[in-house]
């Protein structure tokens, strides 16, 4: 086994990180006018949307967070993963037509025509914040994991990784975004499939030994199971599951983008159940890694550094334990994962970017103008991944960063409650839904004040002490509240405001009104 990488593994990562931009070299020729750089002229085929979707809901993150969490833990994070295909088994059916029909690129566009502008800015602020700051998240722990296992300076590796992704993204559009995260998908797969045969066969006793010591050792489950919303347990990885499967599919403009490059509608819905359904059983897969390494660090004369972290395992037996090759292939599917997300979050807000605010203020623009500003915000939005990344690095993963997700959770929540109220709701109309989000925005920055420390003298003190007060649940549960509460109090509030009619087409019972009654040719 090997203590540092091989040049065939470099040879991997470097083949890997090239083919990255010569497919956007050559998907460049066909990108002639803005339909065909964000839809893909809606040509594209069902099952490689399906696993571009499935790739883009995976990440870096999703590679190395899943299994420290079940080395350290069980698979409770799982539980979130779980409810996707519980959730949307049915929703999709009603999601899909509602997007192809009522926008033309933005998801925010249905937010507009059902409760006005200032919904739609609210919905893609929020968006923007989110996937701006993540970006940088995922960019940054995919070049901290390439340093730990190759060595790489993490500043030259942000500085690669992220121009070859603007590369990617700004010459190909979204056509080559979604045929690499195909090819990425897989990747992906392989290296987690070759991490597992690994921890599976090499231990003695093989697969038996492994998963008798993880049931014995309480390492394979969902718990604990009490009713319990101040810390992490299985209801509220149930509650949250449930809207970020909502949140993710029904109002999240990378996912929704991809129903818009379906041929058609039946096609664009089976690129969403190829989705769903391929998710999960990845997701489970990492967190198999996670336990399998307890097992093998536990029963083999492997051993870890000392002091080593729970975030510092995998990294440390993809380095140590995989022969060589086998290195490089797994960095592959690390780098790969975290391509296919930072690309089609690039491509995303530069979509957003162009029709909500750009078309917005620019109305008789050209086709050949949205072009030119769709590259523009892509290179924007690539350079600026790269800075908050770069800021990681500066500030070690902490300080003004942390601020900067806290204002993302006090100003954008409730989103998921906005799209239901407009789905569910005939009553509900854009006055009481103004009235839901100030009540959500109040009550998230006092959770966020109430939870929040800070340090003060040396010390670590709450921003806003309020005792007995302040916000009793686990911060997960912030989200959930947040939707319920633009949910409720935006439905009865409306109720105290006139307003017109609204269009059946946007709601749910526009849907099954055309279900039973289909349009005569």
């Amino acid at each position: 086994m090997n203590n540092s990488l091989h040049w065939i593994d470099y040879s991997i990562i470097i083949i890997t990180i090239l083919s990255t931009v010569l497919v956007g070299v050559w998907f460049s020729r066909s990108q002639k006018n803005s339909d065909k750089y964000f839809s893909g002229s809606k040509k594209i085929p069902a099952w490689v949307i399906g696993v571009s979707i499935f790739a883009t809901l995976l990440s870096s993150v999703t590679f190395l967070a899943y299994p420290s969490a079940a080395y350290a833990g069980n698979w409770i994070l799982l539980v979130q993963g779980l409810m996707v295909p519980i959730v949307l088994v049915g929703m999709i059916w009603i999601i899909v037509p509602l997007f192809r029909k009522v926008i033309r690129l933005s998801a925010y566009e249905y937010f507009e025509r059902r409760f006005g502008f200032f919904a739609r800015i609210y919905s893609s602020v929020a968006f923007t914040f989110t996937h701006f700051t993540k970006m940088g998240t995922v960019l940054y722990l995919l070049c901290l994991a390439l340093n730990s296992v190759a060595g790489i300076p993490v500043t030259t590796t942000i500085l690669i990784v992220g121009l070859s992704i603007v590369v990617l993204t700004l010459l190909g559009g979204i056509e080559a975004v979604i045929w690499m995260d195909m090819i990425q998908g897989f990747l992906l797969i392989i290296g987690g499939l070759v991490c597992l045969g690994v921890l599976l066969f090499v231990p003695e006793g093989g697969p038996t030994m492994v998963f008798s010591k993880a049931i014995e050792w309480d390492k394979i489950g969902f718990g604990p199971y009490n009713i319990d919303f101040t810390r992490l347990t299985f209801i509220v990885m149930v509650c949250n599951g449930i809207f970020y499967a909502i949140q993710k599919y029904g109002t999240d403009q990378t996912i929704v983008q991809r129903y818009l490059t379906a041929k058609d509608e039946k096609g664009a819905k089976k690129a969403a159940y190829i989705g769903v359904f391929m998710s999960v059983p990845i997701w489970a897969l990492f967190m198999l890694v996670g336990t399998a390494l307890f097992v093998f660090y536990q029963t083999t004369t492997a051993t870890l550094p000392e002091g080593v972290k729970a975030d510092q395992v995998f990294p440390w037996f993809m380095k140590t334990q995989l022969p060589v090759g086998v290195v490089g292939v797994v960095l592959a599917g690390l780098l790969s994962a975290a391509i296919s997300t930072l690309a089609s979050d690039i491509n995303s807000l530069s979509a957003v970017c162009v029709q909500d605010y750009y078309q917005r203020f620019h109305p008789d623009c050209t086709d050949k103008q949205r072009l030119n500003m769709g590259r523009f915000f892509v290179l924007v939005a690539g350079l600026g991944c790269i800075g908050v990344a770069l800021l990681y690095v500066a500030w070690e993963g902490e300080g003004v960063l942390g601020i900067v997700f806290e204002l993302y959770a006090i100003f954008s929540a409730g989103i998921v409650g906005i799209f239901l109220l407009g789905l569910l709701s005939k009553k509900a109309n854009k006055q009481g839904l103004y009235v839901g989000i100030s009540v959500c925005i109040l009550f998230t920055a006092y959770a966020l004040l109430t939870t929040t420390k800070i340090e003060i003298g040396g010390e670590k003190q709450l921003i806003l002490d309020l005792g007995a007060y302040n916000f009793p649940h686990h911060k997960y549960m912030l989200g959930v509240y947040s939707h319920l509460i633009v949910l409720i109090v935006g439905y009865f509030a409306s109720f105290f405001f006139k307003a017109k009619p609204v269009d059946e087409d946007l709601t749910v019972y526009g849907y099954f009104k055309n279900s039973n009654n289909p349009p005569t040719p």
